[in-house]
Formats: structure tokens, sequence, C-alpha cells
């Protein structure tokens, strides 16, 4: 397999210190890609650009950008949108570090590998090392495809990765989401049992093992159209919130085990042991407590012989059944001692 092919090259600097590096893609998506057709006899679809106006098609070196402010637009050429790159748009420049666990996830945009130019290989090594044992990541910017990117530069599975991150007045403001108040605190008994729940229900993350169900099963549907079945009915089954403490319960009873979590059978009899603690907790506090009595015969455990019975129950004034000589003697002498 030929080599992938680097989509930028450039330099990483930070201080003093420039490293000549070129970027690669970290992922390769496996979404189906659809062609639009006419439904009554399958012909392909064009999409041309068409001036609105007028109704001619306008080709792609005719096209400019504008920007709309509402009571009129702005043409922008291309060579003055390449002039708001800036004077360094091949060089990622690392303004700081910081620690890993100070940023959140959320933040974490577009991933990229980094490889180094020739001779940039020493360079590459230091910078990689350094992230590794100080668990920092280099935060800086750079352009990308004319448009200015906030990255971070942080080890990658022995490699330099970079990912494209998201401004800060990008993500959604809380306040006007329709969010739950968190006023009111969730009761006891409901925050063990969940917890028990999700002691039985962790495992490690194996990526390997996360499959693209939805991809399978549209390839599944096109392979039955190829070959002249009818397409399977999906079983839709409804949700029902329901009451969430008989949730949690009948979920930590039914034992919904993730079969595939690392730790073998150990983990399960924890995760086993800690629902049935949970179970216990909240058995004691719905369940009245049950009075005092004889067992049921069902459960009284049968002797295994005459003799043994006769000797484990106190004397009642008869003699046990005459089986054997030890039993009688034992039975006289009970009875000389009770009375």
């Amino acid at each position: 397999m030929p080599a992938a092919r680097s989509l930028w090259n450039g330099t990483i600097t930070f201080g003093s210190v420039a490293i000549p590096v070129k970027l690669f893609s970290a992922t390769s998506p496996h979404t189906l890609r659809f062609r639009e057709v006419r439904a009554s006899d399958g012909a392909t679809i064009e999409h041309r650009r068409i001036g609105a106006e007028s109704g001619d098609e306008i080709a792609y070196a005719d096209i400019e950008k504008a920007y709309d402010e509402g009571e009129g637009q702005i043409v922008l050429t291309k060579e003055e949108i390449a002039a708001a790159e800036g004077p360094h748009p091949k060089v990622i420049a690392i303004e700081h570090f910081v620690e890993a666990a100070q940023i959140d996830p959320v933040y974490y945009d577009k991933p990229y590998l980094v490889g180094a130019q020739d001779d940039g290989v020493h360079g590459y090594r230091v910078l990689l090392a350094a992230l590794e044992t100080s668990g920092k990541v280099g935060i800086g910017r750079f352009v990308l495809r004319s448009r200015e990117n906030l990255v971070a530069v942080r080890p990658f599975g022995g490699a330099l990765g970079l990912q494209t991150m998201r401004f800060d007045d990008e993500l959604v403001d809380k306040s006007d989401l329709e969010l739950p108040s968190l006023r009111k605190k969730p009761g006891d008994r409901e925050v063990k049992m969940a917890g028990a729940l999700v002691e039985m229900l962790q495992g490690d993350w194996e990526p390997e093992e996360q499959q693209d169900t939805y991809r399978d099963a549209v390839m599944d549907l096109i392979e039955r159209k190829r070959q002249g079945k009818k397409p399977k009915k999906a079983k839709r089954k409804a949700e029902d919130g329901g009451d969430l403490a008989d949730a949690l319960e009948a979920s930590l009873k039914g034992g919904t085990a993730n079969k595939k979590a690392p730790g073998g059978k150990a983990r399960h009899a924890d995760s086993a042991s800690a629902a049935g603690t949970a179970n216990s907790e909240s058995t004691a506090q719905k369940a009245p407590k049950k009075a005092k009595g004889k067992p049921s015969e069902s459960k009284r455990p049968k002797p295994k012989s005459n003799a043994k019975a006769a000797t484990s129950k106190p004397s009642s004034g008869k003699a046990a059944p005459k089986k054997r000589s030890t039993a009688k003697k034992k039975s006289t002498t009970t009875k000389k001692a009770s009375s």
C-alpha cells in the first residue's frame, strides 16, 4: 500500500524552536454515500450552479464569496480572503502549554497526526518526549484551508497529534437551554442503586469492539434488495420511563451485566455483590419486618435418621421407637434426668 500523502506541510514553533512537520488526517470515515436519482426511473440527478436571476449556469472560476449584512452584501475575492490568513500561513505557532486534564473534551474537534520532515526528526522526538514526560498540551493556532484554527498539540499513541479546537464562544450557553434544576438532591437509595448499576456495567474502553450497527443494517438492506428479498421490518420498542426506583431495582435484579467486560468471573462476582448489597438495602427500606415464628414444614430440615432425631429433640415423656438399643438407652437416660 502506498504511503499516505500529507495534506499540509509547515513548521511547529514554540519559543525560538522551529520543527519542520507535515500533517496527516487521523480519521477515515466510512460514511455511506448515496447519489440522488429520480424515483420513477432511477435517472441520475446533477446539481449545477445556476444564477438565481438569469437562470444561466455559472462557471466555478467566476464565483466569489459575499457576506450578507441584511441590507446589502459585501463581495470578497479569493485574494482578499487569503490576505486574512496572516503573514505565516504555514506555521503551527504554539503559544503556551497547559495540563491535559484542564481541557474539557467538548473543546476538541477534528484530529490529525503530525509527522516530521527530513530535517525535523530530532526536534520532533524531543518535543514528543517533553510532552509525554510533563503531561502538558501545547495550545496554538494555524491556518488550514483559509481558516485560522485553535489547536492542541499532544502525544497520540507514540506520535504527535494535533486537534483543532472550538473557541469558547462556539459552545452553547447552558443558561439558554431547558436543563433540569439541580437544587433538589436525589434520594440516597436511588443514588446507591444507580451506583451499583454503574459498577455492574463497568468495563474497559475497547474501541475495536464498537461497531457501526447502522452502517451494517443499511448494507444488509442493500444486499437483500439485490437478491430480490423484502427488507426486514424494524422492531421498535416503545421507551417508557416509568418509576426511576423501580427501573433501577429491576435492572439490578435482572443482572444486566456487560458480558464483554474484561476481568472475567472475578469482576462479575464483584458486580453481583454490589448489586446484591444495593438490593438488600432497598428491600430493607421497602419491605416490612416478618414476624418471628416456627419455620414452615418445607423449610424445616428433615432428620436423617430416627436415632439422631431422638437425641436432638427434647424428651416429651414418650420413648423413641425401638429400632436401636443405643437410642432406647439415651431416651431412658434423658427421661430420668428430666424427672
